[in-house]
């Protein structure tokens, strides 16, 4: 008998213990994933942040696996080895496609938190508790419209999809009426949870949803879209957390929504547009009036050879790179180039638009990969001030973000968007496939200012050959 209590107590003691150093390690896997947040806000710390991030999901799990609610370890070890051979070759894509691989990230997530939700619903209904399916028909409806707008974000910029926007009459209305229509079921089912028959609803009618919100979004609004995206997704990972009573979770997916919410308003305030503008207003589409125009206006072309020339002599200038660079992967050509003005004692900037590129802080990620000093890269606010002092302005692949449209049209879709005030610059050279407007669909008066040099053609193999240029000609002239 005194045996028994002894091996009794010795279990309970065991099970504290256990339960002590499980909590512990989400402890710090929480700090973890709170400090990584913190350093990825600096270039100088941003290795260390993802390394914090990888050894907390790597401490969640093994907690996972030490809870004492775990009772078959088949199935999750089946199915982190599926995870693994499906998550290490998608992580092995070009610089180009991040923002697609990111925006796959988020539809995989969403899944996850959408297929959670469900299970969770079916296993424990009728006896739910109100506060319970409120938070578990948020993690689902989220969830839901996260996953299949982030496949249409995805399709459209790996260009399977249109990258246009796709209209259609009366849009808005069948949107916001089945997003409505959604919550009406939500609370429904907060009321009577054991109406099983209705949940199928908002697990479908918000798939549908998130295409129907995405879809009609042009690519020039893809960062804010990816990063509204992203704080869907974590949003709904915090509403799971509630779900399955994880802190972690609630603690990660509250991080997620938050710093992707906080992104999307600074990428709303960049293009000086609202986040019912950016979901509901179809930017994107080629605007009739200024497609035909360009074909009575005349441009200035140079060459490679006149474009060395004329850096060659110049004492500042200020690259400003966009999606063009990140196509071309001209990234590391644009470096040569870096240097080999640098070694001429001229002042080389990059300037940076918030929302160049297709995600956000995509040039800052291509030109850190070409191993370009990160003090040379400079924010809009800091560089327009020296457009006025600059010699050249030379534009890669940037059309919307330079565009003085924006300044001066009140009739442009982009007006009173911060732009990088190039045309302010001495002279300016655009590298550029040709003449064909931006994803804004809008044409760029820039291109036909007497100050502007159009050098077209692919930006890798141009830069290429200005480099060339300038290393045969050693001034330039």
């Amino acid at each position: 008998m005194l045996l028994a209590e002894i091996t009794q107590q010795t279990s309970q003691i065991s099970q504290q213990a256990s339960e002590v150093l499980i909590q512990f390690v989400y402890l710090i896997a929480s700090i973890l994933f709170i400090l990584s947040l913190k350093w990825m806000s600096h270039p100088a710390t941003a290795r260390r942040a993802i390394w914090a991030a990888e050894i907390a999901i790597v401490l969640s799990i093994i907690a996972v696996m030490l809870g004492k609610n775990i009772e078959n370890y088949r199935w999750i070890m089946i199915a982190l080895v599926l995870g693994s051979i499906i998550g290490v070759p998608l992580g092995w894509v070009k610089m180009t496609a991040v923002p697609q691989r990111t925006a796959l990230s988020h539809a995989f997530g969403a899944l996850c938190v959408t297929l959670v939700g469900t299970a969770e619903y079916y296993m424990a209904a009728p006896d739910i508790s109100p506060f319970k399916m409120t938070v578990l028909c948020a993690e689902v409806i989220l969830g839901s419209l996260t996953f299949t707008g982030s496949l249409m974000a995805a399709g459209k910029l790996q260009e399977i999809l249109p990258q246009r926007p796709i209209t259609y009459k009366n849009q808005n209305i069948y949107n916001l009426g089945a997003l409505a229509l959604s919550l009406i079921i939500a609370v429904i089912l907060i009321m009577k949870p054991g109406w099983i028959y209705l949940f199928p609803l908002i697990v479908l009618i918000p798939l549908a949803f998130g295409v129907m919100l995405i879809i009609p979004i042009g690519g020039a609004d893809m960062p804010t879209v990816i990063s509204l995206l992203n704080s869907y997704a974590g949003c709904s990972a915090a509403a799971m957390g509630f779900v399955v009573n994880s802190k972690l979770l609630i603690i990660a997916g509250a991080l997620d929504g938050s710093s992707g919410l906080i992104l999307s308003i600074i990428m709303c305030k960049a293009m000086n547009r609202s986040f019912t503008n950016v979901l509901f207003g179809a930017f994107g589409q080629v605007q009739p009036a200024a497609a035909a125009s360009t074909e009575v206006r005349n441009y200035r072309s140079a060459t490679a050879e006149e474009a060395a020339q004329i850096l060659g002599v110049a004492q500042k200038v200020v690259i400003v790179p966009g999606y063009g660079m990140a196509v071309a992967q001209a990234q590391h050509k644009v470096r040569e180039l870096f240097d080999i003005l640098s070694k001429r004692g001229i002042d080389v900037k990059f300037a940076i638009h918030p929302v160049a590129g297709r995600m956000p802080g995509h040039m800052n990620v291509l030109l850190a990969e070409a191993n370009i000093p990160y003090d040379h890269l400079v924010e809009m606010e800091d560089v327009n001030g020296d457009f006025p002092q600059t010699d050249v302005a030379l534009i890669i692949g940037a059309n919307d973000v330079t565009n003085p449209a924006a300044r001066t049209d009140k009739s442009s879709p982009i007006y009173g968007m911060p732009i990088l005030d190039v045309d302010k610059a001495r002279t300016v050279m655009v590298i550029k496939r040709s003449m064909n407007p931006g994803f804004a669909g809008i044409d760029n008066p820039l291109y036909y200012l007497n100050k502007t040099l159009m050098l077209f053609g692919d930006a890798k193999g141009f830069v290429g050959n200005i480099v060339s240029e300038l290393g045969a000609n050693g001034t330039g002239h």
